[in-house]
Order: C-alpha cells, then sequence, then structure tokens
C-alpha cells in the first residue's frame, strides 16, 4: 500500500517512520492522502512539463486551472501539472490564500495583480504571471467576500 503524507515537517519523519514499519510505502503519487488537519501545505509535488516530478512551493502558484481530466498549475517560472482533482486543491490548500473563482480554476490571492469589474456580475482578474481568469456569477459573492470588498 502507498500513501502520500502532508503533514508538517515536524512530523513527517515520525509518521513515515511508523508507517514504513507496518509496510506502507509513502509515495508522492499515491492515491491515498495522510492529511494533518488545520495544516496547510507548503510545497506540493508535481510533474513538469516533460513529466518528471518536481515540487513547487504553494506560495508560487499563481492559479491551478483543470481542463477534463488535467490539472495545470501556473506559476511565475513554469507551468506543471497534477494528479489530484481540483475539489482536493481547493481542500487542502489554506483558504485565507486560495479561492475557486469558477468551476475550472482556483486562484491565489497573493498574485492578483489587478481587478476589472464587467458586466452581469462577474471580475476579470490579471494575475501576476500575465494571465486573465474571470470570477464567475457562481462565485461572485464568495469572491468579494474573501477580498472584503
Amino acid at each position: 500500500m502507498k500513501i502520500k503524507l502532508s503533514v508538517s515537517d515536524d512530523c513527517f519523519e515520525e509518521i513515515s517512520r511508523l508507517l514504513t514499519e507496518h509496510g506502507i510505502e509513502i509515495d508522492d503519487d499515491a492515491e491515498l492522502i495522510l492529511i494533518q488537519r488545520d495544516r496547510y501545505p507548503d510545497h506540493l509535488a508535481v510533474r513538469d512539463r516533460r513529466g518528471d516530478k518536481a515540487v513547487i512551493a504553494t506560495d508560487d502558484i499563481v492559479t491551478i486551472e483543470s481542463y477534463g481530466h488535467t490539472i495545470e498549475l501556473h506559476t511565475l517560472s513554469g507551468v506543471f501539472t497534477a494528479s489530484q482533482q481540483l475539489y482536493r486543491f481547493e481542500e487542502m490548500l489554506d483558504p485565507k490564500k486560495f479561492i475557486r473563482i469558477s468551476n475550472s480554476v482556483i486562484i491565489s490571492r497573493a498574485q492578483i495583480q489587478s481587478i476589472s469589474p464587467t458586466f452581469s456580475m462577474k471580475f476579470t482578474l490579471k494575475m501576476k504571471n500575465g494571465d486573465k481568469v474571470d470570477v464567475t456569477r457562481s462565485y461572485y459573492g464568495r469572491f468579494k467576500e474573501f477580498l472584503g470588498i
């Protein structure tokens, strides 16, 4: 059995040792994830464009976008892919730093460069990496509350 750990650095070694002693392998590509409550990861295991494993800091994430079964994490330094579903990222990332703005996009609050209102209760966000993403009507109220506007 393989398990991915999403725990604090303080706990990682001990939990990893205990699981390994019981024949459980620690793997960043595992289907099962052990998450520490009220603990948001500082880094995520992803894949680069060539498919090689990589680790990125959550603070570097600009947007996370879903294209069917493909999840892309956009950072200032490039685009990475992940195998988890979008709602898993929404659950695991700090809700004070990240918010879902549509059915297919999560953004980082710190990476918003500008906000432009549009018609029909929508916003267009320009992100620090130059991408433009829309806050859809379904997420409009939640987004305003998130920013305190």
